[in-house]
């Protein structure tokens, strides 16, 4: 396993460092498991680490806590759409991750992949789905069948399938449950993979599978038979091309540090990019632990490594 003690003992020096996690997003039970895990690991390297479980009454548990730097491992809501970032680049306390901008961006699944049309990164077909919605003719343009997803949220919730005019309008009812931004997808068919990030290094690509209709919660996060395929299987060239493929999504939206691009292959076996998530899970189920374990990290490395920005000082205070 490598080692990386030179960005831990600069770390050191910076004093007090929060993990800010919990939360109250849907995916506040991730965010705890992985949230302790982090903090975990920052006590192993001798980091004054303190949790900081964010409720309503942020800004006063933050200057409570009186920390330094911190480690963001908060999912969904304000940690991953931009309000924390940019309250800590407001309050002059460094963070892990990606900036206000970059964060609100991936964390907007329509607006990333608007953007991506525009620099042409292949993504799947979708259509914005309302109140004044043609259902069928948005069935129709999606090819007779789409994944509904809200447009905000992460982790798969309120996602779900829909092969005919009333499931999409039942889709679209349940998902905007979550947000008040609703898009369908046309389905993809082929195989799923997930792209770990970590300072502009592309970790081993990841195949997933699971018996259940797609990829979602449960699978991520509670079944105990999803597959978790690494080495992926894939041509070297083919493994290539979905690397920079992830590499370029996550760069046009401006991510920094670290991060997770999922990718499925349609039926002409071409990859399209599905979403960046800018703070991965980092439960024992999680995708990126597994991916830096692949590339010969321990967690307490890969820790390291998410760190080191801050470590270095390229994380800069934008105030």
């Amino acid at each position: 396993m490598k080692n990386k003690k030179t960005a831990t003992e600069n770390f050191l020096k910076m004093g007090r460092v929060g993990v800010l996690f919990g939360g109250v997003s849907a995916e506040r039970e991730v965010s705890l498991e992985g949230g302790k895990a982090v903090f975990d690991a920052l006590i192993r390297m001798g980091v004054d680490a303190v949790t900081i479980d964010l409720g309503i009454h942020v800004v006063e548990q933050i200057s409570q806590a009186k920390i330094n730097a911190a480690v963001i491992v908060l999912h969904g809501g304000i940690g991953e759409d931009g309000r924390l970032q940019a309250l800590l680049d407001i309050m002059g306390i460094p963070y892990t991750g990606s900036d206000t901008q970059s964060s609100a961006l991936a964390m907007n699944k329509l607006l990333s992949k608007q953007l991506w049309l525009g620099v042409a990164i292949a993504t799947s077909p979708f259509v914005v789905l309302n109140n004044q919605t043609d259902f069928s003719e948005a069935i129709k343009y999606l090819g007779g069948s789409a994944m509904v997803k809200p447009a905000h949220e992460g982790s798969s919730i309120g996602m779900g399938f829909a092969y005919s005019v009333e499931e999409l309008q039942a889709a679209y009812v349940h998902a905007a449950q979550y947000d008040t931004a609703v898009l369908a997808e046309k389905v993809l068919v082929g195989d799923e993979y997930t792209v770990a990030i970590i300072n502009g290094e592309v970790l081993p690509v990841i195949k997933l599978e699971t018996d259940r209709v797609f990829y979602d919660y449960d699978a991520k996060y509670i079944d105990n038979d999803t597959r978790y395929i690494c080495p992926c299987g894939l041509s070297e060239q083919a493994e290539q091309d979905i690397s920079n493929l992830a590499l370029a999504a996550f760069n046009s939206l401006q991510c920094e540090g670290w991060g997770r691009v999922d990718i499925m292959v349609d039926e002409n076996g071409k990859f399209n990019v599905l979403e960046v998530n800018t703070v991965p899970g980092m439960t024992s189920h999680s995708l990126v632990p597994m991916a830096a374990k692949a590339a010969g990290y321990s967690f307490d490395a890969l820790i390291g490594e998410i760190i080191k920005p801050l470590a270095s000082n390229k994380k800069y205070k934008k105030v």
